[in-house]
């Protein structure tokens, strides 16, 4: 048990860190327009169920 907590734990935190630093710093490596933060859509309405049915809105007549 003390080879575990001597060994394998520290071991398996600076692991960690290392993998949560390199996926961060990754970011520095990509393109200009991939590194920043994806856009958001705005959606009209919103496809819900109710009571247990899928509403659909009535299309707009044209």
């Amino acid at each position: 048990m003390a080879i575990i907590r001597q060994y394998i734990a520290p071991l398996l935190a600076v692991l960690v860190f290392t993998l949560a630093l390199v996926a961060v710093s990754a970011r520095i490596f990509l393109p200009s327009d991939m590194a920043a933060p994806a856009p958001i859509e705005e959606v009209g309405v919103s496809l819900l169920p109710v009571n247990g049915f899928a509403f659909t809105p009535p299309l707009a007549n044209s």
